[in-house]
């Protein structure tokens, strides 16, 4: 019967838990046996008696729960500072299962690590953009989280409130808010800011999102692109060529200086975040205007943006939040579970674990298996930064 192990997660900020009460009981009832570290869904409440009560065992000694455990499930990567002061990779048993948010193009030297402990290991954010693969989809559920909260910090921190009034002492008149990029925590903050009265304009360069922006209440604003230039075959905006992206950049920057409260949500897997909103664009923004830039902790869509915290620019407050899930920890931690038990139900059959490679979701997530880094795009990033041998130099022998 195989063993999967709960860690309580240890990273700064982090209240989410991986796996709920209710998953624990359906991965019981798939013959599983699940080990949950005391402690690990406290700041989520959850309570040990709950899991305890769902059929877990509850181990009070992290170490002891790496140990016995044949899958690890975390929301974060591992990290340093784990069990007995080793970094969690090195807890791992050599040859067991980890299945987390890795993030591998952005941690080459924990891919390296868990190859050479020939640590099977899957990132959830590599799960494939496909109808089947849906109900595994962690990165859309916690960025519906993430841009339900932006909306709500935004209308909190801006001087002005979102709705229009009509009061005996005159209307006042709405919040302009913009948000850009229409992706899952785009449009959760398009339609949350207009549920709580502003008028919203959502800017994407893919025009197939154009109806789901509308379908909120929303103004669509982009350039006019063809599908076949604005998003590659999963659905993601791509590259644009050096003419169209001045076309892009122009219109948006005409739309910064009209908005009370700007959501910027534009990311790019493994890469630095795109800058969409110069200093030269803050300056010409109304003092007390708002931004919130959800990609603050991967480079920053606005300049001048500071991961974790807030500053202010030429009168413009500019918010850079970390753990936008976090902050929602009950639900967050829901949407993330039954994500891993879809995910995990894959990999188990009869209580045991089998791995198929043919399998596009378990391949395409797949970074690390029996020594080697399976992961394409991984892997040919490690080549990348590799130093070049000696052979390669003309220097030593073979």
């Amino acid at each position: 019967m195989i063993a999967i192990g709960v860690p309580q997660e240890i990273a700064p900020g982090e209240r989410r838990v991986a796996v709920v009460p209710d998953t624990v009981r359906a991965l019981v009832k798939a013959g599983a046996t699940v080990l949950v570290q005391a402690g690990a869904g406290a700041h989520a409440f959850y309570p040990d008696a709950a899991y305890a009560e769902a059929g877990a065992t509850m181990v009070p000694d992290v170490a002891t729960l790496y140990e016995k455990s044949d899958v690890v499930v975390k929301i974060q990567p591992p990290l340093a500072n784990g069990p007995g002061g080793r970094h969690e990779a090195d807890a791992l048993r050599e040859s067991s299962v980890l299945v987390a948010l890795l993030n591998p193009l952005s941690n080459l030297d924990l891919v390296k690590a868990l190859a050479a402990r020939r640590v099977t290991s899957f990132s959830l954010d590599a799960v494939p953009r496909s109808t089947r693969a849906q109900r595994m989809d962690v990165l859309s559920s916690m960025a519906t989280v993430a841009g339900y909260k932006a909306a709500l910090i935004a209308a909190e921190v801006a001087p002005k409130l979102f709705p229009m009034f009509v009061t005996a002492a005159g209307t006042l008149a709405p919040s302009r808010v913009l948000v850009v990029g229409a992706g899952v925590a785009g449009l959760q903050a398009i339609a949350t800011a207009r549920r709580l009265g502003a008028v919203v304009e959502g800017f994407d360069i893919r025009p197939a999102v154009k109806e789901e922006v509308e379908s909120l209440g929303a103004t669509f604003v982009g350039p006019k692109l063809s599908a076949e230039e604005a998003q590659d075959a999963q659905g993601y905006a791509k590259a644009l060529s050096a003419e169209k992206q001045t076309e892009a950049q122009e219109l948006l920057r005409a739309r910064v200086p009209q908005a009370d409260v700007i959501i910027t949500t534009a990311r790019i897997p493994g890469r630095q975040a795109p800058r969409l909103v110069t200093d030269e664009d803050l300056a010409k923004m109304r003092p007390g205007s708002v931004i919130l830039d959800l990609a603050a902790d991967s480079g920053g869509n606005v300049e001048g943006s500071v991961a974790g915290e807030t500053v202010v620019r030429h009168g413009v407050t500019v918010v850079g939040p970390l753990r936008l899930d976090s902050m929602a920890p009950v639900h967050a931690s829901q949407l993330f579970s039954r994500n891993l038990l879809a995910f995990l139900q894959l990999l188990l059959k009869d209580g045991a674990l089998h791995l198929n490679f043919d399998d596009d979701i378990v391949r395409d997530t797949c970074v690390t298996h029996d020594g080697a880094v399976r992961h394409a795009a991984t892997r040919e990033r490690l080549e990348a930064a590799a130093p070049p041998s000696a052979a390669a130099t003309g220097g030593g022998a073979r």
